[in-house]
């Protein structure tokens, strides 16, 4: 069963997706002098997640789970960039596979509360907050696995 991977284009802007925004494990991104985040926190995600990048003088943030590690050996930098990861996993049990160029970008990896953090400062948070509170539920933007109890 072959599955059509989730394009993402940016070129010179930002782009975020946070929450429960997909379910797709294979994803392209192309982006040209811009700046996307990209939520793979969420459960509807099962399994490993591939990422075929074409990155210019690009930001990608991504915000994983606790439990996933990042695969970068066929991920191939040119001139100045590097992957950002502090937090990795003692023992991971789900892996982020990284393909393709980033020339002169970054990737920065937030895993934990520096990902709730960095999605609660969005403005996709608010209106999530917003939503929920008229709606007499939580939000999911924050913490897209947690239930609605």
């Amino acid at each position: 069963m072959t599955h059509t991977p989730e394009r993402i284009h940016v070129d010179h802007s930002t782009i975020s997706r946070l929450g429960h925004w997909t379910s797709a494990t294979a994803f392209e991104v192309r982006s040209r002098k811009g700046k996307a985040v990209l939520d793979l926190r969420s459960p509807q995600i099962a399994g490993d997640i591939d990422l075929d990048l074409d990155l210019q003088r690009t930001a990608l943030v991504l915000l994983l789970p606790d439990d996933a590690s990042i695969d970068q050996w066929d991920l191939r930098f040119d001139g100045k960039g590097r992957i950002k990861d502090d937090q990795q996993p003692a023992i991971p049990t789900r892996h982020v596979r990284l393909r393709g160029a980033a020339a002169d970008s970054q990737i920065r990896v937030r895993r934990g509360g520096t990902a709730q953090l960095t999605a609660m400062l969005s403005r996709d948070y608010l209106t999530d907050v917003r939503t929920a509170h008229r709606a007499g539920t939580y939000p999911t933007v924050d913490d897209p696995a947690r239930t609605q109890a």
